[in-house]
């Protein structure tokens, strides 16, 4: 059980959220092995569209309280939003060396969270960063395009379970089990971040996804993540995922290397940088 108190017009209530496992929040009332969503031509459940989670995973998969934004004159607009956590059992089991490297990560995140330079938000963390994601859905191949850096991915069905490459999005491999489109996602750089806390991973991380189709517009996510390397076991979080309805709804460019280049590049222009 995890305690939040929320200020309501003068009193000060305490609101008392059960969690699942101490950590992720399933949908209440809503049953995945009875849902029945819109079907493609050869008959799978119909995932396209614009897709976007709403929650805080992106600050802290783990449920926390508000923090300071880094930047004091930011104020509340730089500060982290509290979160209920969508890790199952509410802790990521790192091997004691790598829990040293997740905290030093903590610390000074504002200068080696991937996500402020633009790189590549690597998987799942494209899945619930704040910003909608685009699933385009063919029977040999399945795109997700990311509205953060442009990212994408490309989920073959019934490929090549193993990639010869490393690269910040992996390598997908996709297969329908009933109403789920389960991904084995493999071949990943040691690069990318889970979120702003500081979790990471090694570039022996597998995540397996898991999209379940709950009512006409929600999706159950999960991705369970093993890295031999950096957990003591594997780990998995849980979340929904929401169909955009909204007039006009539609995938956006997010260049934002364009915004970064003084803080990647700013120091080759200064006098003595050659």
């Amino acid at each position: 059980m995890t305690r939040l108190s929320v200020w309501t017009g003068g009193t000060l209530a305490v609101l008392t959220v059960a969690l699942l496992g101490g950590g992720a929040v399933r949908l209440a009332g809503q049953n995945p092995a009875g849902a029945r969503a819109a079907r493609t031509a050869d008959g799978k459940p119909n995932l396209n569209g614009l897709w976007q989670a709403v929650n805080e995973a992106n600050w802290d998969l783990v449920a926390h309280g508000p923090r300071l934004s880094p930047v004091i004159a930011f104020g509340a607009v730089g500060a982290a939003a509290p979160g209920v956590g969508v890790v199952e059992g509410n802790t990521i089991p790192y091997l004691p060396a790598a829990l040293a490297k997740k905290q030093q990560n903590a610390e000074h995140w504002l200068t080696q969270d991937p996500e402020v330079k633009c790189y590549l938000p690597g998987v799942p963390r494209a899945t619930y960063q704040p910003y909608p994601f685009q699933i385009v859905q063919t029977p040999a191949n399945i795109l997700v395009a990311y509205e953060f850096a442009n990212a994408m991915r490309n989920i073959e069905m019934n490929g090549k379970a193993e990639s010869a490459l490393d690269s910040w999005m992996g390598h997908s491999v996709g297969h329908w089990e009933g109403e789920t489109l389960v991904v084995q996602v493999n071949g990943f750089n040691d690069q990318s971040w889970f979120d702003r806390a500081g979790d990471y991973h090694s570039d022996a991380l597998t995540v397996t996804e898991r999209y379940t189709p709950i009512a006409a517009d929600v999706l159950e996510y999960e991705a369970t993540m093993t890295d031999p390397q950096v957990f003591a076991r594997p780990w998995t979080i849980h979340m929904p995922l929401y169909r955009r309805l909204d007039k006009g709804a539609r995938l956006m460019e997010f260049k934002c290397v364009e915004l970064v280049e003084e803080l990647m590049y700013g120091h080759l222009t200064k006098a003595g940088s050659h």
